[in-house]
């Protein structure tokens, strides 16, 4: 939960570097809470209302924290948009969320690995 909680704090952080337990984290925080969402935008009968709101609100730290994610690796921000391409894309994006962090400090910032 701290994780997530880090990422919302950093909320349009898009520079710097994120590691790949924080990256992991916030997505399966956010897939948990959009699934609880949507259960309860069916039981209410609010047709997404919820689910659509939740969604808006994370867009810009989801954004940036794959941005930290792409800088980790030591890659720029701009791959992002590799993910427009169907199927490869986004194959090619999960690769790279998988991928170690550099060991050293890079262009973008300290390792931080080294801070934990």
């Amino acid at each position: 939960m701290e994780w997530y909680l880090k990422v919302l704090k950093n909320y349009v952080g898009f520079s710097g570097r994120a590691r790949r337990k924080e990256y992991w984290m916030f997505y399966l925080f956010n897939a948990i809470a959009m699934i609880i969402l949507s259960i309860i935008d069916n039981i209410i009968g609010t047709y997404s209302l919820l689910y659509c709101l939740y969604s808006l609100a994370v867009l810009l730290p989801s954004l940036a924290v794959a941005f930290r994610r792409l800088h980790d690796i030591g890659r720029s921000g701009a791959w992002i948009l590799i993910g427009l391409i169907p199927l490869i894309g986004a194959i090619i994006l999960l690769v790279f969320a998988c991928t170690d962090s550099q060991p050293d400090d890079n262009q973008y910032g300290p390792n931080p690995k080294a801070t934990f």
